[in-house]
Parts: C-alpha cells; sequence; structure tokens
C-alpha cells in the first residue's frame, strides 16, 4: 500500500521503447542496403558486369537515396512519425526482395532506384520521430544509439550474407533481410504514437518529463518554414561537412567488401568477416561520439560540446584511412579502417542531434537537407569509385576520402547548435 503512490510517481519507460524500435529500424535500413555489396562477387559472376557498371548499380540506391531525403523528411513532418515510417520500411523491404527477380543492368539499376527511393525518408523521420519524445539530454545518446544500431546491422550482414551466399545463394539473402523491414513496420505501426500524450503506457510521470520537449498535443504540426530553414548558414555548413562523411561511408558500404577480395586477397568467407570489423568499430564510435557530446554538453556549452567531437572524430578518420591505404599487410590494413571508422562514426551522433537542436518540431525536414548532402556524397562516392579504380587503382579512393575527412574538421569548426533556426529567424524579424 505504501508502495504503489511510490511507483506511480515513477516516470514510465515508452521514450525507450520508442527509441529501441527506432534503433532496430535503423538497423534493418543498413543490413538491407549492404547485402548487395556482399554479393557483388557473386552477382558480377553471373551477370558479367563489369566494376563501372556495378558502379552505376550501387550508385542508383544513392542517387535515389540523396534525391528524396526531402520529400522523405517532408512526410514524415507533414503526416507523423507512426503512419510515414510504417509506409516507406513496407516500401523500401517489398524492392528489397523484388532484387531477386532482376534480369539485367537496367532493371537491377531501376529496383535499386526504386529501393532508395523508400530508404530515403527513413533517418530524416526518424529523427522526426524523436523530436517529441527524447530530452535534450538524451540527444546526443540517442543519436549515436540509433547511428550505432545501423552500424552494428551492417556490421553483422556481410558475414551473414557471405554465409547464405556459400549455402543457398545471393537471392536468398535479400528475400531473408527484406521480410525483416515488414514484420518491423507491423510492430511501429500498432505500439508507436506521434505525441507522448496519445500513448496508454506513458504515465503522469513520464508525460510531465516529456511535456517540455513534446509541447502541446497539437496533432499534424503547420507547414513547413522552408525559406528559414534553407536560408540558414548553419544548415548548409553542417551538410557540407556530413556530404564528407558521406563520402566516406559510401565506400566502406559498397566498396570495401570488393577491395578486401579483389585487391586484398581475402576469399568470400574472409570478405565476410574483415568487410564486418570497420562497421563494428564503427558501432562504438557512433556510442561513444553521442555519448561523449552529452557529457560535455552539461559542462560547457552545447556549441563546443558538439564541435569537440565532430572534429576530432573526423581527424581521427582523415589519419587512419591513409595508414590504411598505404598499409602493406592486408590485416594490417583492415585494423587502420577499423580505426578510420571508429573516427569518422564518432561525429555521427553529433550530426543527428544537431538538427534536434536547431530544427525543434520541423528536425526531419532540416535533417532531410543535412542527409540530401551527405548521400549525395555517397552516390558520387559510389559512382566515381568505379571509374577511379580502374584508371587509377584502389589507392586513390582512399586519398580522397582522407582530404575529405580533413576538410569536414575545418567545417565543424563554424557550426554552433545553440543557435535554433526559427527562433534566430524570429529575433531577426523583431
Amino acid at each position: 500500500m505504501i508502495d504503489k503512490p511510490v511507483q506511480q510517481n515513477r516516470p514510465s519507460h515508452v521514450r525507450h521503447v520508442v527509441l529501441g524500435l527506432t534503433v532496430a529500424a535503423y538497423m534493418i535500413t543498413y543490413m538491407d542496403r549492404v547485402v548487395i555489396s556482399s554479393a557483388v562477387p557473386s552477382i558480377q559472376k553471373e551477370f558479367g558486369f563489369s566494376v563501372v557498371t556495378m558502379g552505376w548499380i550501387l550508385g542508383a540506391f544513392r542517387w535515389a537515396y540523396s534525391i528524396f531525403q526531402i520529400p522523405g523528411g517532408w512526410l514524415g513532418d507533414r503526416f507523423g512519425p507512426r503512419r510515414a515510417l510504417a509506409g516507406i520500411v513496407s516500401w523500401w523491404s517489398l524492392f528489397c526482395m523484388a532484387t531477386i527477380g532482376v534480369w539485367s543492368a537496367g532493371s537491377m539499376i531501376v529496383c535499386r532506384f526504386l529501393f532508395g527511393m523508400g530508404e530515403a525518408g527513413a533517418f530524416p523521420i526518424a529523427t522526426r520521430s524523436l523530436s517529441r519524445w527524447m530530452l535534450p539530454s538524451e540527444r546526443g545518446f540517442a543519436q549515436g544509439i540509433t547511428h550505432a544500431g545501423s552500424r552494428l546491422g551492417a556490421a553483422m550482414t556481410p558475414a551473414l550474407v557471405a554465409w547464405i551466399i556459400v549455402h543457398y545463394g545471393w537471392r536468398t539473402a535479400f528475400v531473408t533481410f527484406g521480410s525483416l523491414g515488414v514484420v518491423w513496420s507491423i510492430v511501429w505501426f500498432t505500439y508507436y504514437r506521434d505525441h507522448p500524450a496519445e500513448h496508454k503506457g506513458v504515465n503522469a510521470a513520464e508525460l510531465e518529463l516529456i511535456t517540455p520537449v513534446a509541447g502541446r498535443r497539437t496533432g499534424i504540426v503547420g507547414p513547413v518554414p522552408w525559406r528559414a530553414i534553407l536560408s540558414s548558414s548553419q544548415l548548409w555548413i553542417l551538410s557540407s561537412a556530413y556530404f564528407c562523411y558521406g563520402y566516406s561511408l559510401a565506400v566502406y558500404l559498397d566498396w570495401f567488401p570488393k577491395y578486401l577480395n579483389a585487391e586484398r586477397g581475402f576469399s568470400i568467407e574472409k570478405m565476410g568477416l574483415y568487410a564486418s570489423l570497420p562497421l563494428l568499430a564503427g558501432t562504438f564510435g557512433d556510442i561513444a561520439g553521442g555519448w561523449l557530446s552529452d557529457i560535455l554538453a552539461k559542462r560547457m556549452k552545447l556549441a563546443a560540446a558538439r564541435r569537440i567531437v565532430a572534429v576530432g572524430g573526423f581527424l581521427i578518420g582523415a589519419v587512419a584511412i591513409l595508414a590504411a591505404c598505404f598499409a602493406a599487410d592486408p590485416v594490417q590494413s583492415v585494423w587502420y579502417s577499423c580505426i578510420a571508422m571508429f573516427g569518422l562514426e564518432l561525429t555521427v551522433g553529433v550530426s543527428w542531434a544537431i538538427p534536434l537542436d536547431i530544427g525543434g518540431d520541423f528536425a526531419g525536414s532540416v535533417s532531410a537537407v543535412m542527409n540530401t548532402w551527405g548521400n549525395m556524397g555517397g552516390a558520387l562516392s559510389t559512382t566515381i569509385s568505379g571509374y577511379l579504380v580502374k584508371y587509377y587503382g584502389w589507392q586513390s579512393i582512399f586519398v580522397v576520402m582522407s582530404i575529405l575527412a580533413a576538410l569536414g574538421a575545418l567545417l565543424y569548426l563554424r557550426i554552433d547548435a545553440g543557435k535554433p533556426i526559427l527562433r534566430a529567424r524570429t529575433a531577426t524579424a523583431q
């Protein structure tokens, strides 16, 4: 009898379940997108595609992913994350499975493009889904752990895909991983609500805790203030830094398994294992970057807390990428790549926390612009890398990555996460 009121005063943990579901979504996005990178040698063998043709096939996903970032973010802001995220996850999962029916380079490019259209909205809408649930002091960690989920999914996938390919063929891998998204969509739509006040599992204590972040229960928000968003110089600097990150990430996701097989001499089985290691290191980088940024934010200004972690991560990446590129021993090269990926991923929780810091209810649209530029970098990287390898060798793509990582560090010195876009615009108007 005495304990019951005490129990009722304790906040429920629905927001943590929401975070867990979001982490699962991030895992599935990367599982589905890296299936093809591990299947590249098998697909090339069956269809006879050249390395340049594979560059265009891999790039088709990234071009669609870039182009549809802003429409995807708009869907989340306009119709709410519950419906929007369930819909797009179902869409891309079906096209992931549809890859088994392709018959030519053209059909595979179309399928990958439609797959990319669906995945484009994932991160902006997922970011929006957390904007009313996570406290400011939890945002860096939340963004870090969600992206850690994506990298963990990517790290687990190459070895699993390699095993499936050896035993059942490459088509089975696409069906296996595509089906995960369909199941997740059903669970998400059943459990998630766009506002904490709409969720039956949220008690009064948790609602009181979240209300300063979530605001009043208003349902669908108003029109997206694109003029204020697109005129923010901070957003464009952030987007440019994310372009540098996205370019390098795409190489590790799309080309690294092929690099290990063709240039470093790893077998298909060993390729799957060693290709997973940098992505696994990146998982720890995601968690560490978001966590460290939140810790620093309690001791110094938010701008400095975000900046220190991101600049340090980019510099670690720039140095380690070159070390990996020129290492004579193949295994040593992989270990340097792990350090590089850890450094690059230190920046990710920070980069995705900033749209929440400066975008508020329109974090989906703000992050969509940033992610558009990041994936433009990825699309260019995936497509151009095929030509760089053909004409200049594998080392050339890593030298370009190192230069861009150094540039990302310089750009982050000019980002101030403590200045919300809309508040700044309102103050200026007055």
